[in-house]
């Protein structure tokens, strides 16, 4: 290594989308929505909750989780990648790379738990309705949720320390749209597989223990669903599993592609790595708002309630 530049760059270059010029203004006006309207229905979720005492249940609870981590993960890569694709530069600071480093790894890592976490509240207020009060009682579920916090946090620890331990060699160029860990590894000069390895098991909890779990509530689930006798029942069961199960497969389907499988081309991976990190948490709030009757009911309560106080105060 002697005579090499192992030092870590004082700024990355992400090469984004530069292979596809025409796209740039478009993707630019696509993320910036994208990141209004998530900062929007995250935030109006959050808040609802708090407003709304029909809201304050352990299901709720959870989505305010889920909302906050969407928020994080735009507020994390959405303003840089807005950035390198309305200007020239392509470049973020190390500081500003470590930071996205971090904190992606730190949510998606959570979101993986928390999602587990909702399943088996499914499960329980489906499958065990009676004790639903009993096991998931308020602070079961801040503990369930700061645990959850707190593994992706510790997990983010290990990832991005063990990475950030790699001799770059001077490689400062980033075929990506933001700084994540696979990225970062694919620039080493040296020897990977240990800490390839290392990566693999701190990851098992997340990649898969999580969406095992999420697949092992929903089949009781479907069992218990299939044996209520009226088809009124039925429909209301997997009326309250739906929307979950849809955010579910959004988030597990294109992660579990990318970080298990590894898409060869490395545009396909950028724009699953998009939709990811960008679209998903955009989808999120509308998915629950939309297919919730309690969320538009607390909305139509809450809309109603200033349209009269407007009211009011015009007459």
């Amino acid at each position: 290594m002697t005579g090499e530049n192992v030092s870590f760059p004082n700024t990355f270059v992400l090469l984004g989308f530069s292979e596809y010029p025409w796209l740039q203004i478009p993707l630019f006006a696509v993320v910036l929505v994208s990141h209004i309207l998530t900062i929007t229905g995250n935030s109006s979720i959050i808040l609802l909750s708090m407003m709304e005492p029909r809201l304050q249940t352990p299901m709720y609870f959870f989505l305010d989780n889920l909302s906050l981590l969407d928020l994080c993960i735009s507020c994390n890569i959405a303003p840089q990648l807005l950035a390198n694709l309305w200007g020239p530069e392509k470049t973020i600071a190390s500081w500003g790379c470590t930071t996205q480093i971090y904190v992606f790894s730190w949510t998606s890592c959570t979101e993986c738990a928390l999602l587990a976490v909702m399943a088996l509240d499914r499960y329980v207020a489906i499958c065990r309705p009676l004790r639903y009060s009993l096991i998931m009682h308020p602070w079961a579920c801040v503990w369930m949720a700061a645990v959850s916090w707190f593994s992706g946090f510790i997990n983010s620890l290990l990832q991005a320390t063990l990475t950030f331990q790699l001799p770059l060699c001077g490689h400062h160029t980033l075929d990506h749209f933001f700084c994540e860990v696979p990225a970062l590894i694919k620039l080493a000069c040296g020897d990977t597989t240990v800490i390839n390895l290392s990566l693999a098991l701190v990851s098992i909890p997340f990649g898969i223990v999580a969406p095992l779990i999420v697949v092992i509530s929903y089949t009781l689930i479907g069992r218990a669903v299939l044996k209520l006798p009226s088809a009124e029942g039925r429909h209301k069961a997997l009326s309250t599993c739906s929307s979950h199960l849809v955010v579910v497969t959004m988030y597990f389907g294109p992660g579990i592609y990318l970080y298990l499988l590894s898409p060869s081309k490395s545009s396909q991976a950028k724009f699953l790595s998009f939709f990811y990190c960008i679209i998903t948490p955009l989808l999120n709030p509308l998915i629950y708002t939309l297919r919730n009757k309690d969320v538009r009911a607390a909305w139509k309560r809450i809309l109603q309630f200033q349209s009269w106080g407007m009211f009011f105060k015009a007459i």
